[in-house]
């Protein structure tokens, strides 16, 4: 038996239930993946797999908390302290998952697309994880030493989302290169002289 396919039989139902939504809803999409589809992929019951997530909704949320919990997410970046606050925000603009076929977007992105509703707990988590972004981007750019780190940060993460959802809809991994020319730009404008290397 393979390591990955070892340790996929020696996860708890839960954990297997998050990877398989994971997976399909990369795949897929989430409201195109049926509960049915999910607890087959697990493999579990569907009587387990309401068990653990009574509806779609609390097993999507549940889903996006595993994201960023997971630390791959384009946020997660903006936390690291191995990176000094420059380089974590150009890393915003890095290329998406190594090797990913097709090119997927911000996940919080397509889930607040797919559940437009703002009320929807779905939309809500999603929001929440933007204005995370924002916030952790204004920190870091009022760390730099900009007058206006809202305004700032504002234009920042909008060329973020923004080559995140065109990478995807180009399947081109490295488009965020053209953003990450454009933050270089913002900085240099925005920032004194001593805050650029």
């Amino acid at each position: 038996m393979r390591p990955a396919a070892w340790a996929a039989s020696r996860a708890g139902p839960r954990e297997r239930i998050l990877a398989a939504a994971a997976r399909l809803f990369a795949e897929r999409g989430i409201t195109a993946t049926g509960m049915e589809q999910i607890a087959e992929a697990a493999p579990v019951s569907k009587r387990t797999l309401y068990a653990h997530f009574r509806t779609k909704c609390d097993l999507v949320v549940a889903h996006l908390r595993a994201l960023t919990a997971s630390g791959n997410t384009l946020e997660s970046v903006l936390t690291r302290e191995d990176l000094s606050p420059r380089e974590r925000i150009l890393k915003l603009f890095d290329p998406p998952v190594a090797g990913a076929d097709p090119v997927r977007g911000c996940p919080f992105i397509d889930a607040a697309a797919e559940f437009p509703d703002p009320r929807s707990p779905i939309h809500a988590y999603a929001r929440e994880q933007k204005l995370l972004m924002t916030h952790l981007v204004t920190t870091l750019v009022a760390e730099l030493g900009c007058a206006r780190p809202d305004a700032l940060a504002e234009q920042l993460v909008t060329l973020a989302d923004g080559a995140a959802s065109r990478a995807m809809v180009l399947n081109e991994a490295d488009y965020g290169r053209h953003a990450r020319a454009a933050a270089e730009t913002l900085l240099a404008h925005a920032l004194p002289r001593t805050a650029a290397p």
